[in-house]
């Protein structure tokens, strides 16, 4: 059986897909704040967060299942063990940041007494209202956030170092067929 040399589509177009929602996730947070307080469009921007975020949550599942059903293509020269170890400890930060912030929006949106509609259902409180949680919950998703920029720069130059200074096909592998 011959080893295949990209990604089975549906993992690169999730992975495309995906980039372009965390990136939409992301500017809607940093957008809210040029909006006052209560407005229609500061509002519009903190429903869009919780929703694309949501979004991200749903389709991390499908990723992760095409990860189960195909196997990712062989790195040509193969590398290192530590790097090999490294990619492996970083995706997996990666995932549990696009399973974990949506969740911990979910929870500071339960614990302030909020209800969210998501794809037209309205979603339980996963908590009872607590102020105090809910501020806690908030700097944990703050700073799990500030975390995720970190980590995907640091995943988008592993592969274009990768591509340059290596000149192996990890990054070739994700990019659809010319």
């Amino acid at each position: 059986m011959k080893c295949a040399s990209r990604y089975h589509p549906l993992s690169m177009s999730l992975h495309w897909l995906m980039l372009l929602l965390i990136a939409a996730v992301y500017a809607c947070i940093e957008l809210k704040g040029n909006f006052p307080r209560g407005s229609g469009p500061r509002e519009l921007m903190k429903h869009l967060h919780f929703a694309l975020g949501m979004l991200v949550f749903v389709l991390v599942w499908v990723r992760l299942l095409g990860r189960a059903l195909f196997a990712a293509p062989a790195i040509v020269p193969t590398p290192n063990a530590w790097q090999r170890r490294l990619a492996g400890t970083l995706h997996l930060a990666l995932y549990a940041l696009m399973i974990g912030l949506p969740i911990l929006g979910w929870l500071i949106l339960s614990a302030s007494g909020k209800t969210q509609i998501f794809a037209w259902l309205t979603l339980p409180a996963l908590v009872a209202p607590d102020r105090v949680l809910a501020g806690q919950l908030k700097d944990i998703h703050e700073w799990a956030g500030a975390a995720g920029y970190w980590l995907i720069g640091l995943h988008a130059a592993a592969g274009i170092a990768h591509q340059v200074l290596l000149r192996d096909n990890t990054l070739r592998r994700m990019l659809p067929a010319r």
